[in-house]
């Protein structure tokens, strides 16, 4: 296969996410090597990267004395207390070989459900990623409990690429891909190399399937995180990283399935906000504003003529011009502090807002038009 036209190459955002399996070995051990090399060819994209890495509960139980997977809650947020300096460490190092500086981001469930920390989450690695930082992510595991974890990095890392609007989702796992069977047990498996939509047949072919070794999730998990992220526009592929090189074995034709996604990542977000009910206030925006969102650019305070209805940050907002409403969209600021900045300048509002400005009133990736 053409390194030139294969998709780990292309210049998009790029979220690998590394199942523990890959990166600790039998003596739980960070597997060094392994990184630095996978690292080092990450490092020759021209596009940016976003890692999603597991490994900190399995790196951290020896610590705790700790033969298994952790049985109880508190064991294993203890665990990913040790662990995780551990494994942010590494990365950190493999990164600055490179030359890079790498980033730790911890999430939990609830930073992407709550619209105001959506909003956070979002801001802070498109900064990073901007600047040319490669943000390491992780699920908080020290203070996630059952009813507020993704379960597995799988679907953590679907809903950052679904965040971000990344352009590829890589599952790096044991398994090189989707099979009609499990082929450690049935000779008769084929591999599966591409799914153009993830039927209740599909699903059906992960089974019971659960995690094995140090991991958490299995081939349902994996089919989870993809129609996640296919759904939101997002291609994914399922990949082999057992090998010493994954991704140039991947750019050399080695088997994997692709998940074809539906639309496209920002359409699919547009749609979404447009569905969206029930605004808490609205914006009353001049003709200059309204003419520059249409050209696609973000509403900025100086194109704020007025403030209806009392709104936090992230809260649906509707946007209105003389003749009516234009748009709607979800508020980067309170609506106290919209009326303070209304009109302003940039500069005008870092000065108003004692430089906590949070850029634009409404990102242009966070509006639709009507």
């Amino acid at each position: 296969m053409s390194t030139q036209h294969h998709p780990l190459s292309a210049d998009g955002l790029l979220i690998v996410k590394i199942g523990s399996s890959l990166l600790i070995d039998q003596h739980g051990e960070l597997k060094r090597k392994w990184m630095a090399s996978l690292v080092a060819r990450l490092a020759q994209r021209s596009g940016p990267v976003v890692v999603v890495s597991s490994g900190a509960i399995a790196l951290g139980r020896g610590a705790l004395g700790l033969d298994g997977r952790p049985r109880l809650l508190a064991q294993a947020q203890a665990a990913a207390a040790v662990g995780q300096i551990h494994l942010a460490a590494a990365w950190s190092e493999c990164w600055h070989a490179e030359g890079r500086v790498a980033a730790q981001i911890l999430l939990t469930l609830g930073d992407l459900e709550q619209r105001r920390r959506y909003l956070n989450a979002r801001a802070t690695l498109e900064t990073l990623i901007e600047r040319g930082i490669v943000p390491v992510v992780n699920e908080n595991d020290t203070v996630a409990t059952e009813e507020i974890r993704f379960g597995d990095n799988d679907r953590l890392a679907a809903r950052v690429a679904q965040l971000l609007g990344a352009d590829l989702l890589l599952l790096l796992s044991d398994v090189d891909g989707l099979y009609t069977a499990d082929p450690a047990s049935d000779a008769s498996a084929r591999h599966i190399a591409e799914v153009e939509t993830i039927t209740a047949d599909i699903e059906a072919l992960a089974g019971g399937a659960g995690g094995r070794g140090v991991g958490t999730g299995g081939m349902a998990s994996k089919l989870q995180a993809a129609r996640i992220a296919t759904e939101a526009g997002i291609p994914v592929m399922l990949a082999s990283g057992l090998g010493d090189d994954p991704l140039g074995d991947l750019e050399s034709g080695a088997k994997a399935t692709r998940f074809l996604a539906h639309g496209q990542p920002m359409a699919s977000r547009k749609q979404w906000l447009r569905g969206l009910q029930k605004p808490a206030g609205s914006l009353q925006l001049d003709a200059g504003a309204v003419e520059a969102l249409h050209s696609g650019a973000s509403l900025l305070a100086v194109g704020v003529v007025a403030v209806r209805g009392e709104f936090e940050r992230g809260d649906l907002v509707s946007l209105e011009s003389g003749t009516g409403v234009v748009g709607q969209g979800l508020c980067a600021y309170s609506a106290a502090n919209v009326r303070s900045i209304a009109g302003l300048n940039s500069e005008q509002v870092a000065q108003a807002l004692d430089n906590a400005s949070r850029g634009p009133v409404v990102h242009r990736n966070d509006l639709v038009l009507f």
